[in-house]
């Protein structure tokens, strides 16, 4: 039977779930890399691990945007460090970022969050070059290299945790943005891919998949979000702290059998079509 109750959209916003994190202890003696942390997402997943007690690494492009959300943790009690660097850069700085995060975590790296991307969403005849590149660069080629850089040393101590930032977008045919979600298509394969590789050897690799988020990023798009969410179940955007609680998750001792899932955290954007009653 089909409730005539319109979903509450009562909920606290991301920014005041963080402000007042409980602290516990689930994380406790983990080190964690979170790329693109210095806001939205990543800087919710990031601010999440570290209450779990995490040692955690935030990275960004903006060294004084990721010194922010640095201090906002050792605020809350939290223990991270700053680390800046350009994923879109060749892939040796890529490499240089992880042992740069590596040396900053005391030589170990027990989580890497492979969250940070560009998303260009305009129609194919008008992507440039440099887009492509960019997207190409940071969605795909970036992950892979840490991947590569981390995990070996996660594998050789056998146990580690990996989580890539998908999209809904990846699994659902849109008339935009075709290398946008091409690339979170191919983030959930290399998902797969890494869970059949690391996982007999102790490393968990799984994909988060956020619906429309309400990020800064977005933040002039709210009239859009809204109505694009207005007939999920959940009837309202999702929140970048709805994300990092998933990821906290599936990091955490209670995920230990989750290999190369894909877990959809949107409101039941892409699992249903919901309409609500007139």
């Amino acid at each position: 039977m089909q409730s005539n109750t319109a979903p509450s959209n009562t909920a606290p916003s991301s920014t005041e779930v963080l402000s007042s994190l409980p602290r516990d202890a689930r994380l406790a003696g983990r080190t964690a890399v979170v790329t693109g942390s210095s806001s939205g997402i990543g800087e919710a997943v990031a601010r999440v691990l570290a209450s779990s007690g995490a040692e955690v690494v935030v990275h960004g492009r903006d060294g004084a945007r990721a010194e922010a959300v640095v201090a906002a943790i050792r605020v809350d009690g939290g223990t991270a460090h700053a680390v800046t660097a350009d994923l879109g850069a060749s892939p040796d700085a890529v490499r240089a970022l992880a042992r740069e995060a590596t040396a900053a975590l005391g030589g170990r790296v027990d989580v890497l969050v492979n969250n940070a991307g560009v998303y260009p969403v305009g129609p194919t005849a008008a992507a440039s070059d440099a887009e492509l590149e960019a997207v190409w660069a940071t969605n795909i080629r970036a992950p892979h290299v840490l991947v590569g850089a981390l995990a070996p040393a996660m594998a050789e101590r056998g146990s580690g945790a990996i989580v890539t930032i998908g999209s809904w977008m990846a699994r659902t045919g849109v008339p935009f943005g075709a290398m946008y979600t091409a690339s979170k298509a191919a983030a959930e394969q290399l998902t797969r891919t890494w869970a059949a590789e690391y996982g007999p050897s102790g490393v968990r690799v799984n994909t988060v998949a956020p619906g429309a988020t309400s990020t800064p990023g977005n933040a002039g798009a709210a009239d859009s979000l809204a109505a694009m969410t207005s007939t999920t179940p959940a009837g309202q955007p999702v929140r970048p702290v709805d994300i990092a609680t998933a990821v906290r998750w599936l990091v955490s001792d209670e995920a230990a059998l989750v290999h190369g899932a894909l877990l959809d955290v949107d409101g039941g954007l892409s699992a249903t079509r919901y309409l609500q009653p007139a």
